[in-house]
């Protein structure tokens, strides 16, 4: 069975921190190790996470010398990984149990390294544990496929699905910028025309933001993706306006699931 790195960055977690580890570990696909960095939590994370290590020789804490951010936690996790595949997950969201396994399939056949599928929703004081969840209704479904122009346009990419083969693509970091890491990652590995594909059925939990706080999320990201267009990139005033409005037109259709 190929070996998945699991990578997942912490910063004052300790509230969900125990429900996402333990989705990943009662993966069916169990020959994985989760490489989770703690980015200089104040809270009682590191504990938990050491905990967690005892119980489980997968679980593979480190704590960063400083904090950086969650591209730096996630690139020192990466910089330990092993695996075949290199797949994500942040420390409020979920896996259901199948994810790996039915992803690792799909992978097999699917004649790109980069995959990811669709997800549901949950508000963000959900407590439930992933193998308790029971679907409801609200889901982010994935496109079938997607290419570097559609991904300008919209980052249809859910990063707690993403999932590249480290066997073709090499170990790919994430680049340092403040937000928008994912979607940067994901454009570097299609860039050259490479595909991502889908499998359309829902795997994963994601938390959204508390009430109230939507609206100011999505317009903060604005500045972020503009870097993201014109430095990363490197697109033109123009195609960058247009990736920009097309982004935000999505982003408020996505919101509403």
């Amino acid at each position: 069975m190929p070996l998945v790195s699991v990578v997942m960055p912490v910063h004052n977690s300790a509230a969900t921190l125990g429900p996402s580890v333990r989705s990943v570990l009662a993966q069916t696909h169990t020959d994985l190790e989760l490489l989770i960095t703690d980015d200089a939590s104040s809270d009682d994370s590191m504990d938990l996470l050491r905990e967690l290590a005892r119980q489980d020789e997968r679980v593979l804490p480190e704590a960063a010398a400083r904090q950086g951010g969650a591209a730096k936690a996630r690139n020192l996790a990466i910089a330990r990984a092993r695996g075949d595949y290199i797949a994500f997950l942040d420390s409020d969201d979920m896996w259901l149990p199948t994810k790996l396994e039915k992803q690792l399939g799909f992978a097999a056949t699917a004649g790109t390294p980069l995959t990811f599928t669709s997800y549901y929703k949950v508000d963000a004081l959900y407590s439930g544990e992933a193998a308790d969840f029971v679907p409801n209704g609200r889901v982010v479904w994935a496109p079938e496929r997607v290419d570097y122009s559609a991904m300008l346009v919209q980052d249809h990419i859910g990063a707690l699905t993403g999932m590249y083969d480290r066997r073709v693509v090499g170990a790919k970091l994430m680049p340092d910028m403040p937000k928008r890491q994912d979607y940067a990652l994901w454009l570097s590995i299609m860039r050259d025309g490479t595909p991502a594909r889908a499998l359309r059925e829902p795997l994963a939990v994601y938390r959204s933001q508390r009430a109230g706080s939507l609206s100011s999320n999505k317009l903060s990201l604005v500045p972020y993706n503009w870097a993201l267009y014109r430095r990363h990139e490197q697109l033109s005033v123009f195609r960058s306006a247009r990736a920009l409005a097309g982004a935000a037109w999505h982003s408020v259709r996505k919101s509403r699931v």
